[in-house]
Protein backbone atom coordinates (compact mmCIF):
# COMPACT_ATOMS: atom_id res chain seq x y z
CA UNK A 1 0.00 0.00 0.00
CA UNK A 2 1.40 3.30 -0.51
CA UNK A 3 1.81 6.07 2.04
CA UNK A 4 -0.07 9.10 2.06
CA UNK A 5 2.84 11.19 0.65
CA UNK A 6 3.62 8.57 -2.38
CA UNK A 7 1.68 9.46 -5.68
CA UNK A 8 -0.21 6.41 -7.26
CA UNK A 9 1.86 5.41 -10.10
CA UNK A 10 -1.53 4.22 -11.72
CA UNK A 11 -3.79 7.53 -10.85
CA UNK A 12 -5.08 9.67 -13.67
CA UNK A 13 -2.63 12.76 -14.15
CA UNK A 14 -4.97 15.94 -12.76
CA UNK A 15 -3.09 18.18 -15.86
CA UNK A 16 -1.95 16.67 -18.99
CA UNK A 17 -0.21 18.22 -21.87
CA UNK A 18 -0.16 16.15 -25.35
CA UNK A 19 1.88 17.69 -28.30
CA UNK A 20 2.00 20.76 -27.32
CA UNK A 21 3.81 23.04 -30.07
CA UNK A 22 4.98 27.05 -29.72
CA UNK A 23 6.64 29.31 -31.89
CA UNK A 24 7.34 33.04 -31.53
CA UNK A 25 8.31 35.53 -34.34
CA UNK A 26 8.74 32.32 -36.33
CA UNK A 27 11.61 30.54 -33.64
CA UNK A 28 10.19 27.59 -32.18
CA UNK A 29 10.03 27.24 -28.25
CA UNK A 30 8.29 24.03 -28.04
CA UNK A 31 7.55 21.16 -30.34
CA UNK A 32 5.45 17.94 -30.24
CA UNK A 33 6.03 18.29 -25.82
CA UNK A 34 3.75 15.80 -23.81
CA UNK A 35 3.69 16.53 -19.98
CA UNK A 36 1.37 15.58 -17.12
CA UNK A 37 1.41 15.93 -13.22
CA UNK A 38 -0.84 13.24 -11.09
CA UNK A 39 -2.53 14.31 -7.72
CA UNK A 40 0.04 13.92 -5.08
CA UNK A 41 3.31 13.92 -6.41
CA UNK A 42 5.90 16.55 -7.62
CA UNK A 43 6.93 16.10 -10.71
CA UNK A 44 10.23 18.75 -11.89
CA UNK A 45 10.71 19.80 -14.84
CA UNK A 46 14.40 20.25 -15.65
CA UNK A 47 16.62 21.96 -18.82
CA UNK A 48 19.08 24.84 -19.31
CA UNK A 49 17.93 28.62 -19.46
CA UNK A 50 16.03 28.46 -23.49
CA UNK A 51 15.20 24.87 -22.84
CA UNK A 52 11.20 25.89 -23.27
CA UNK A 53 10.78 25.50 -18.92
CA UNK A 54 9.08 28.80 -18.59
CA UNK A 55 6.87 28.56 -21.83
CA UNK A 56 5.54 25.36 -21.44
CA UNK A 57 4.87 26.68 -17.14
CA UNK A 58 3.07 29.68 -19.40
CA UNK A 59 0.60 27.75 -21.30
CA UNK A 60 -0.10 25.02 -18.23
CA UNK A 61 -1.11 28.59 -16.19
CA UNK A 62 -2.93 30.08 -19.28
CA UNK A 63 -0.14 33.16 -19.55
CA UNK A 64 0.43 31.61 -23.35
CA UNK A 65 -2.10 29.44 -25.90
CA UNK A 66 -0.35 26.35 -27.58
CA UNK A 67 -0.01 26.77 -31.61
CA UNK A 68 -0.67 23.25 -31.36
CA UNK A 69 -1.59 19.98 -29.10
CA UNK A 70 -4.13 19.82 -26.24
CA UNK A 71 -4.65 20.43 -21.98
CA UNK A 72 -6.67 17.97 -20.33
CA UNK A 73 -8.09 18.89 -16.55
CA UNK A 74 -9.29 16.21 -14.52
CA UNK A 75 -9.30 14.28 -17.82
CA UNK A 76 -11.73 16.86 -19.56
CA UNK A 77 -9.73 18.98 -22.61
CA UNK A 78 -9.56 22.38 -21.25
CA UNK A 79 -8.53 25.80 -22.67
CA UNK A 80 -6.98 28.02 -20.30
CA UNK A 81 -7.65 31.67 -22.17
CA UNK A 82 -5.89 33.61 -19.31
CA UNK A 83 -4.56 32.37 -15.82
CA UNK A 84 -7.76 33.68 -14.12
CA UNK A 85 -9.19 30.77 -16.28
CA UNK A 86 -6.60 28.57 -15.20
CA UNK A 87 -6.95 29.75 -11.46
CA UNK A 88 -10.58 29.08 -11.76
CA UNK A 89 -9.73 25.59 -12.45
CA UNK A 90 -7.29 24.58 -9.86
CA UNK A 91 -3.87 25.59 -11.24
CA UNK A 92 -1.86 28.63 -9.47
CA UNK A 93 1.20 29.32 -10.64
CA UNK A 94 4.12 31.09 -8.23
CA UNK A 95 6.24 32.98 -10.93
CA UNK A 96 10.19 33.11 -9.97
CA UNK A 97 9.78 37.31 -10.54
CA UNK A 98 7.77 38.52 -8.04
CA UNK A 99 4.34 40.17 -8.91
CA UNK A 100 3.18 41.62 -5.99
CA UNK A 101 2.36 45.17 -5.43
CA UNK A 102 4.91 47.20 -2.96
CA UNK A 103 2.33 49.74 -1.85
CA UNK A 104 -0.38 47.48 -0.94
CA UNK A 105 0.18 45.43 2.48
CA UNK A 106 0.75 41.83 2.81
CA UNK A 107 -2.71 40.40 3.43
CA UNK A 108 -4.06 42.40 0.40
CA UNK A 109 -1.85 41.16 -1.82
CA UNK A 110 -2.19 37.58 -0.87
CA UNK A 111 -6.32 38.28 -1.56
CA UNK A 112 -5.55 40.55 -4.33
CA UNK A 113 -9.51 40.73 -6.50
CA UNK A 114 -11.00 37.83 -3.65
CA UNK A 115 -10.85 40.00 -0.53
CA UNK A 116 -13.62 39.17 1.92
CA UNK A 117 -16.28 41.33 2.56
CA UNK A 118 -19.22 42.62 4.36
CA UNK A 119 -22.19 44.43 2.32
CA UNK A 120 -20.27 46.45 0.02
CA UNK A 121 -16.66 47.14 2.30
CA UNK A 122 -13.85 45.06 2.63
CA UNK A 123 -13.95 42.81 5.91
CA UNK A 124 -10.30 44.06 6.87
CA UNK A 125 -10.48 42.35 10.00
CA UNK A 126 -11.00 38.35 8.24
CA UNK A 127 -8.68 39.50 5.84
CA UNK A 128 -6.14 40.02 8.01
CA UNK A 129 -7.14 36.59 10.06
CA UNK A 130 -7.45 34.55 6.92
CA UNK A 131 -3.66 36.03 6.17
CA UNK A 132 -2.27 35.20 9.29
CA UNK A 133 -3.27 31.69 8.34
CA UNK A 134 -1.90 30.96 5.76
CA UNK A 135 1.43 32.70 6.60
CA UNK A 136 1.53 30.57 9.99
CA UNK A 137 0.85 27.63 7.37
CA UNK A 138 4.46 28.35 6.15
CA UNK A 139 5.37 29.09 9.78
CA UNK A 140 6.83 32.40 8.69
CA UNK A 141 6.03 35.07 11.02
CA UNK A 142 4.76 38.01 8.99
CA UNK A 143 2.96 41.04 10.05
CA UNK A 144 -0.23 40.94 7.36
CA UNK A 145 -0.73 44.21 8.21
CA UNK A 146 2.91 45.45 6.22
CA UNK A 147 3.38 46.69 3.32
CA UNK A 148 5.55 44.38 0.68
CA UNK A 149 7.46 47.06 -0.05
CA UNK A 150 9.10 46.87 3.45
CA UNK A 151 9.68 43.24 2.86
CA UNK A 152 13.25 41.26 1.78
CA UNK A 153 13.50 39.21 -0.89
CA UNK A 154 12.93 35.81 0.70
CA UNK A 155 9.84 37.45 2.58
CA UNK A 156 8.35 38.58 -0.48
CA UNK A 157 8.78 35.00 -1.98
CA UNK A 158 7.03 33.39 0.96
CA UNK A 159 4.08 36.08 0.32
CA UNK A 160 3.80 34.41 -3.17
CA UNK A 161 3.81 30.89 -2.04
CA UNK A 162 0.87 32.00 0.65
CA UNK A 163 -1.14 33.66 -2.19
CA UNK A 164 -1.14 30.17 -3.88
CA UNK A 165 -1.79 28.64 -1.00
CA UNK A 166 -4.98 30.85 -0.36
CA UNK A 167 -6.68 29.39 -3.70
CA UNK A 168 -6.94 25.70 -2.37
CA UNK A 169 -5.61 25.16 -6.02
CA UNK A 170 -5.04 21.25 -7.45
CA UNK A 171 -2.13 22.12 -9.14
CA UNK A 172 0.67 24.25 -7.78
CA UNK A 173 3.01 25.23 -10.40
CA UNK A 174 6.36 26.69 -8.34
CA UNK A 175 8.90 28.52 -10.96
CA UNK A 176 12.54 28.56 -8.92
CA UNK A 177 10.58 28.80 -5.43
CA UNK A 178 13.16 28.74 -3.16
CA UNK A 179 16.17 31.09 -5.42
CA UNK A 180 15.49 33.92 -2.63
CA UNK A 181 15.04 31.31 0.22
CA UNK A 182 17.71 30.61 3.04
CA UNK A 183 18.25 27.18 4.03
CA UNK A 184 15.71 27.13 7.10
CA UNK A 185 13.20 28.84 5.15
CA UNK A 186 13.76 26.35 2.57
CA UNK A 187 13.42 23.40 4.71
CA UNK A 188 10.08 24.84 5.68
CA UNK A 189 8.65 25.36 2.35
CA UNK A 190 9.56 21.60 1.80
CA UNK A 191 7.28 20.60 4.65
CA UNK A 192 4.81 23.09 3.23
CA UNK A 193 5.10 20.35 -0.24
CA UNK A 194 5.29 17.60 1.51
CA UNK A 195 1.72 18.37 3.26
CA UNK A 196 0.17 19.59 -0.44
CA UNK A 197 0.94 16.27 -1.72
CA UNK A 198 -0.33 14.46 1.12
CA UNK A 199 -3.94 16.49 0.61
CA UNK A 200 -3.39 15.54 -2.85
CA UNK A 201 -1.76 18.55 -4.54
CA UNK A 202 0.00 18.29 -7.74
CA UNK A 203 2.20 19.65 -7.87
CA UNK A 204 5.05 21.25 -10.82
CA UNK A 205 8.11 22.03 -9.62
CA UNK A 206 11.05 24.18 -11.83
CA UNK A 207 14.50 24.57 -9.95
CA UNK A 208 18.15 25.05 -11.08
CA UNK A 209 19.37 23.17 -7.84
CA UNK A 210 19.50 19.75 -9.01
CA UNK A 211 20.59 18.86 -5.33
CA UNK A 212 17.77 19.53 -3.62
CA UNK A 213 15.26 17.95 -5.35
CA UNK A 214 16.18 14.30 -3.55
CA UNK A 215 13.77 14.84 -0.83
CA UNK A 216 10.61 16.21 -2.30
CA UNK A 217 10.75 15.07 -6.01
CA UNK A 218 8.93 12.07 -7.37
CA UNK A 219 9.50 12.56 -11.00
CA UNK A 220 11.21 14.38 -13.58
CA UNK A 221 10.87 15.62 -16.95
CA UNK A 222 14.09 17.11 -18.88
CA UNK A 223 13.50 19.44 -22.00
CA UNK A 224 16.38 20.50 -24.07
CA UNK A 225 15.63 23.17 -27.06
CA UNK A 226 11.95 23.02 -26.63
CA UNK A 227 12.01 18.91 -27.27
CA UNK A 228 10.68 16.35 -24.45
CA UNK A 229 14.28 14.68 -23.48
CA UNK A 230 13.01 12.03 -21.46
CA UNK A 231 10.83 11.05 -18.37
CA UNK A 232 12.08 9.50 -14.99
CA UNK A 233 11.13 8.69 -11.58
CA UNK A 234 13.65 10.94 -9.43
CA UNK A 235 14.31 7.86 -7.30
CA UNK A 236 15.65 5.88 -10.39
CA UNK A 237 18.24 8.71 -12.08
CA UNK A 238 20.71 10.86 -10.81
CA UNK A 239 21.56 14.32 -10.65
CA UNK A 240 24.59 13.47 -13.50
CA UNK A 241 22.55 12.16 -15.65
CA UNK A 242 19.97 14.65 -15.49
CA UNK A 243 22.74 17.26 -15.82
CA UNK A 244 23.73 15.24 -19.24
CA UNK A 245 20.41 14.80 -20.33
CA UNK A 246 20.01 18.84 -19.80
CA UNK A 247 23.14 20.09 -21.64
CA UNK A 248 23.27 16.64 -24.07
CA UNK A 249 27.03 16.25 -23.04
CA UNK A 250 28.93 15.15 -20.20
CA UNK A 251 29.52 17.53 -17.56
CA UNK A 252 32.62 16.32 -15.47
CA UNK A 253 33.57 19.86 -13.98
CA UNK A 254 31.29 21.83 -12.37
CA UNK A 255 34.13 25.01 -12.83
CA UNK A 256 36.03 26.13 -15.73
CA UNK A 257 39.98 26.15 -15.97
CA UNK A 258 41.45 28.92 -15.31
CA UNK A 259 42.99 31.18 -17.84
CA UNK A 260 44.48 34.56 -15.52
CA UNK A 261 47.21 35.08 -13.52
CA UNK A 262 46.11 37.62 -10.93
CA UNK A 263 48.71 40.31 -10.72
CA UNK A 264 50.56 42.32 -7.21
CA UNK A 265 49.07 45.55 -8.88
CA UNK A 266 46.35 47.03 -7.03
CA UNK A 267 43.51 48.07 -9.27
CA UNK A 268 40.75 49.28 -6.50
CA UNK A 269 41.42 50.29 -2.64
CA UNK A 270 38.76 50.66 -0.56
CA UNK A 271 39.95 52.45 2.69
CA UNK A 272 37.78 52.38 5.80
CA UNK A 273 34.37 52.67 4.41
CA UNK A 274 31.25 52.64 5.99
CA UNK A 275 27.80 52.85 6.32
CA UNK A 276 26.51 53.78 10.67
CA UNK A 277 24.80 50.73 11.60
CA UNK A 278 25.43 48.67 8.45
CA UNK A 279 28.80 47.68 7.87
CA UNK A 280 32.54 49.07 8.40
CA UNK A 281 34.91 50.33 8.63
CA UNK A 282 35.78 48.40 5.84
CA UNK A 283 39.24 47.99 3.72
CA UNK A 284 40.37 45.60 0.84
CA UNK A 285 42.71 45.30 -2.10
CA UNK A 286 41.07 44.19 -5.57
CA UNK A 287 44.25 43.16 -7.80
CA UNK A 288 44.37 43.37 -11.50
CA UNK A 289 43.31 40.32 -13.32
CA UNK A 290 41.86 38.53 -10.01
CA UNK A 291 38.67 37.28 -8.77
CA UNK A 292 37.79 38.34 -5.32
CA UNK A 293 34.96 36.29 -3.45
CA UNK A 294 32.56 37.87 -0.52
CA UNK A 295 31.26 35.30 1.65
CA UNK A 296 28.79 35.62 4.72
CA UNK A 297 25.83 34.92 5.94
CA UNK A 298 22.40 36.65 4.89
CA UNK A 299 23.12 40.41 7.09
CA UNK A 300 26.92 40.33 6.80
CA UNK A 301 26.77 43.19 4.43
CA UNK A 302 28.32 42.23 1.09
CA UNK A 303 26.04 43.66 -0.80
CA UNK A 304 25.53 47.15 1.03
CA UNK A 305 29.61 47.30 0.79
CA UNK A 306 29.22 46.84 -3.73
CA UNK A 307 26.27 48.96 -3.10
CA UNK A 308 28.17 51.85 -1.58
CA UNK A 309 31.46 51.16 -3.93
CA UNK A 310 29.21 51.45 -6.55
CA UNK A 311 27.67 54.61 -5.05
CA UNK A 312 23.98 53.62 -5.02
CA UNK A 313 24.23 54.11 -1.60
CA UNK A 314 25.70 57.17 0.63
CA UNK A 315 28.46 56.50 2.76
CA UNK A 316 29.33 57.94 6.17
CA UNK A 317 32.97 58.15 5.87
CA UNK A 318 36.13 56.06 3.98
CA UNK A 319 37.46 56.34 0.45
CA UNK A 320 37.81 54.28 -3.26
CA UNK A 321 40.56 54.55 -5.41
CA UNK A 322 41.33 52.80 -8.77
CA UNK A 323 45.24 53.00 -9.56
CA UNK A 324 45.85 54.64 -6.84
CA UNK A 325 44.04 57.98 -7.68
CA UNK A 326 40.96 58.43 -4.96
CA UNK A 327 37.78 58.95 -6.91
CA UNK A 328 34.70 60.97 -5.60
CA UNK A 329 31.59 58.97 -6.35
CA UNK A 330 28.52 60.13 -5.43
CA UNK A 331 25.53 58.46 -7.25
CA UNK A 332 25.98 55.24 -9.76
CA UNK A 333 26.61 57.61 -12.34
CA UNK A 334 29.91 59.00 -11.26
CA UNK A 335 31.34 54.85 -10.76
CA UNK A 336 30.39 54.14 -14.21
CA UNK A 337 31.89 56.76 -15.40
CA UNK A 338 35.12 55.70 -13.47
CA UNK A 339 34.82 52.33 -15.12
CA UNK A 340 33.24 50.21 -11.81
CA UNK A 341 30.12 48.22 -12.70
CA UNK A 342 28.15 46.18 -10.45
CA UNK A 343 25.41 43.45 -11.20
CA UNK A 344 22.39 43.09 -8.89
CA UNK A 345 21.53 40.20 -7.71
CA UNK A 346 17.49 41.21 -8.57
CA UNK A 347 19.08 41.44 -12.37
CA UNK A 348 14.80 42.29 -13.52
CA UNK A 349 14.46 44.91 -10.97
CA UNK A 350 17.96 46.89 -11.34
CA UNK A 351 19.98 45.44 -13.65
CA UNK A 352 17.66 45.63 -16.98
CA UNK A 353 15.22 47.64 -18.50
CA UNK A 354 13.24 44.54 -18.98
CA UNK A 355 10.57 46.46 -21.18
CA UNK A 356 13.39 47.13 -23.84
CA UNK A 357 15.25 45.19 -26.47
CA UNK A 358 18.19 43.68 -25.99
CA UNK A 359 19.96 46.01 -28.05
CA UNK A 360 18.53 49.02 -25.78
CA UNK A 361 20.15 47.58 -22.67
CA UNK A 362 23.70 46.62 -24.38
CA UNK A 363 23.92 50.03 -25.47
CA UNK A 364 22.11 51.95 -22.11
CA UNK A 365 25.07 52.69 -20.21
CA UNK A 366 26.88 54.01 -23.21
CA UNK A 367 25.01 55.80 -25.38
CA UNK A 368 27.13 58.62 -26.71
CA UNK A 369 29.22 55.12 -28.52
CA UNK A 370 25.75 54.77 -30.52
CA UNK A 371 25.18 57.73 -31.35
CA UNK A 372 26.01 60.71 -33.90
CA UNK A 373 25.35 64.43 -34.81
CA UNK A 374 23.10 66.09 -32.83
CA UNK A 375 23.11 63.07 -30.16
CA UNK A 376 20.41 61.27 -32.34
CA UNK A 377 20.84 57.90 -32.06
CA UNK A 378 22.20 55.21 -35.02
CA UNK A 379 20.12 52.48 -35.14
CA UNK A 380 22.27 50.73 -37.00
CA UNK A 381 25.18 51.07 -35.16
CA UNK A 382 23.21 50.44 -31.90
CA UNK A 383 21.80 47.15 -33.46
CA UNK A 384 25.37 46.24 -34.63
CA UNK A 385 26.77 46.48 -31.30
CA UNK A 386 24.13 44.29 -29.93
CA UNK A 387 25.05 41.39 -32.93
CA UNK A 388 28.35 41.64 -31.62
CA UNK A 389 27.43 40.92 -27.94
CA UNK A 390 24.93 38.24 -28.91
CA UNK A 391 27.72 36.23 -30.71
CA UNK A 392 30.65 37.02 -28.47
CA UNK A 393 28.63 35.47 -25.39
CA UNK A 394 26.31 33.29 -27.03
CA UNK A 395 22.87 34.88 -26.18
CA UNK A 396 20.00 33.07 -27.38
CA UNK A 397 18.27 35.98 -28.40
CA UNK A 398 15.75 36.22 -31.21
CA UNK A 399 17.62 39.24 -32.43
CA UNK A 400 18.99 42.83 -30.90
CA UNK A 401 14.98 43.58 -31.57
CA UNK A 402 14.08 40.84 -29.08
CA UNK A 403 12.38 42.52 -26.11
CA UNK A 404 14.43 41.11 -22.73
CA UNK A 405 11.50 40.25 -20.25
CA UNK A 406 10.97 37.17 -23.00
CA UNK A 407 14.68 36.18 -22.26
CA UNK A 408 15.30 33.49 -20.06
CA UNK A 409 17.14 34.24 -16.78
CA UNK A 410 20.73 33.07 -18.19
CA UNK A 411 20.56 34.68 -21.11
CA UNK A 412 18.93 38.24 -19.38
CA UNK A 413 22.20 37.73 -17.22
CA UNK A 414 24.40 37.76 -20.33
CA UNK A 415 22.84 40.59 -21.69
CA UNK A 416 23.68 42.64 -18.53
CA UNK A 417 27.76 41.80 -19.03
CA UNK A 418 27.18 42.85 -22.24
CA UNK A 419 26.27 46.25 -21.24
CA UNK A 420 29.21 46.75 -18.96
CA UNK A 421 31.82 45.37 -21.31
CA UNK A 422 30.47 47.95 -23.82
CA UNK A 423 31.01 50.25 -21.42
CA UNK A 424 34.75 49.04 -20.92
CA UNK A 425 33.96 48.22 -16.89
CA UNK A 426 37.17 47.91 -15.61
CA UNK A 427 35.61 47.05 -12.20
CA UNK A 428 33.23 44.62 -12.28
CA UNK A 429 30.58 43.16 -9.03
CA UNK A 430 28.51 40.30 -9.63
CA UNK A 431 26.15 40.18 -7.27
CA UNK A 432 24.75 36.20 -6.90
CA UNK A 433 25.22 36.31 -10.55
CA UNK A 434 24.16 32.53 -10.90
CA UNK A 435 20.81 32.73 -8.97
CA UNK A 436 17.66 31.32 -10.68
CA UNK A 437 20.15 30.28 -13.18
CA UNK A 438 20.49 26.32 -15.14
CA UNK A 439 23.93 24.41 -14.44
CA UNK A 440 25.07 25.33 -18.23
CA UNK A 441 24.14 28.47 -18.20
CA UNK A 442 26.15 29.04 -14.85
CA UNK A 443 29.01 27.63 -16.34
CA UNK A 444 28.88 29.70 -19.22
CA UNK A 445 28.64 32.72 -16.72
CA UNK A 446 31.96 31.32 -14.73
CA UNK A 447 33.71 31.36 -18.22
CA UNK A 448 32.84 34.65 -18.60
CA UNK A 449 33.93 35.79 -14.99
CA UNK A 450 37.60 33.94 -15.97
CA UNK A 451 37.84 35.59 -19.29
CA UNK A 452 37.11 38.99 -17.85
CA UNK A 453 39.58 38.58 -15.29
CA UNK A 454 41.96 37.27 -17.67
CA UNK A 455 41.99 40.43 -19.70
CA UNK A 456 42.90 42.37 -16.31
CA UNK A 457 39.26 43.88 -15.47
CA UNK A 458 38.86 43.28 -11.14
CA UNK A 459 36.32 41.21 -10.20
CA UNK A 460 34.68 40.73 -7.57
CA UNK A 461 31.56 37.61 -7.17
CA UNK A 462 28.99 37.88 -4.34
CA UNK A 463 27.63 34.15 -3.39
CA UNK A 464 26.04 32.29 -0.77
CA UNK A 465 27.07 29.55 -2.29
CA UNK A 466 30.68 28.45 -1.39
CA UNK A 467 31.45 26.04 -3.55
CA UNK A 468 31.03 29.06 -6.35
CA UNK A 469 33.58 31.22 -3.60
CA UNK A 470 35.98 28.20 -4.08
CA UNK A 471 35.51 26.59 -7.82
CA UNK A 472 36.05 30.86 -9.01
CA UNK A 473 38.11 33.12 -6.96
CA UNK A 474 41.77 33.72 -6.12
CA UNK A 475 40.95 35.47 -2.16
CA UNK A 476 37.78 35.62 -0.69
CA UNK A 477 37.01 38.19 1.98
CA UNK A 478 34.41 36.63 4.42
CA UNK A 479 32.05 39.00 6.44
CA UNK A 480 29.91 38.97 9.39
CA UNK A 481 27.09 41.54 10.56
CA UNK A 482 29.04 44.42 8.57
CA UNK A 483 32.67 43.83 9.59
CA UNK A 484 35.23 42.11 7.51
CA UNK A 485 36.41 39.26 9.39
CA UNK A 486 38.83 38.10 7.22
CA UNK A 487 40.75 37.69 3.37
CA UNK A 488 41.68 34.13 2.93
CA UNK A 489 43.77 32.58 -0.01
CA UNK A 490 41.16 30.76 -2.00
CA UNK A 491 43.50 27.65 -2.31
CA UNK A 492 44.65 27.37 1.47
CA UNK A 493 40.96 27.28 2.71
CA UNK A 494 38.03 25.52 3.37
CA UNK A 495 34.04 25.93 2.93
CA UNK A 496 34.60 25.32 6.76
CA UNK A 497 36.83 28.06 7.68
CA UNK A 498 34.96 30.13 5.72
CA UNK A 499 32.00 29.72 7.46
CA UNK A 500 34.04 29.66 10.76
CA UNK A 501 34.73 33.48 9.92
CA UNK A 502 31.13 33.83 8.79
CA UNK A 503 29.49 32.96 12.09
CA UNK A 504 31.71 35.43 13.94
CA UNK A 505 34.64 33.62 15.35
CA UNK A 506 38.10 34.78 15.44
CA UNK A 507 40.89 32.39 15.36
CA UNK A 508 42.45 30.04 13.73
CA UNK A 509 39.94 28.56 11.27
CA UNK A 510 39.04 24.55 10.31
CA UNK A 511 42.06 24.72 7.46
CA UNK A 512 44.27 26.51 10.41
CA UNK A 513 46.08 29.19 9.86
CA UNK A 514 48.28 29.21 7.35
CA UNK A 515 45.40 30.60 4.47
CA UNK A 516 45.27 33.93 6.96
CA UNK A 517 46.15 36.60 4.46
CA UNK A 518 44.81 39.24 6.28
CA UNK A 519 42.97 39.20 9.72
CA UNK A 520 39.91 41.70 10.42
CA UNK A 521 40.36 44.79 9.09
CA UNK A 522 37.39 46.46 10.97
CA UNK A 523 36.45 46.81 14.73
Amino acid sequence: MLSASQPDPVAAPLLRLAGIRKTFAGVTALDQVDFDVRGGEVHAVCGENGAGKSTLMKIMSGVYQPDAGTIAFEGHRQVFASPRVAEAHGVVMIHQELNLIPHLSVAENIFLAREPRRGWFIDRKRLHADAQRCLARLGVAIDGQLPVRGLSVAQQQMVEIAKALSMNAKVVIMDEPTSSLTEAETGQLFKVIHELKRAGVGIVYISHRLDEMAGIVDRVTVLRDGFHIRTMDFAETSVDEIVSLMVGRSMDEKFPPRHRVPTSEVLLAVRDLQIKDVFGPVSFDLRRGEVLGFAGLIGAGRTELARAVFGADPVDGGSVSLYGRELAIRSPRDAIAHGIAYLSEDRKAQGLAIGMTVAQNITLANMDAVCGRGGFIRFDKEAATARRFIDTLGIRAFGPQQIARFLSGGNQQKVVIAKWLFREARVIFFDEPTRGIDVGAKYAIYQLMDQLAAQGIGVVLISSELPEILGLTDRVAVFHEGRLMRVLQTGETSQEEIMHFASGRNGAGAAGSASHEQTAVSP
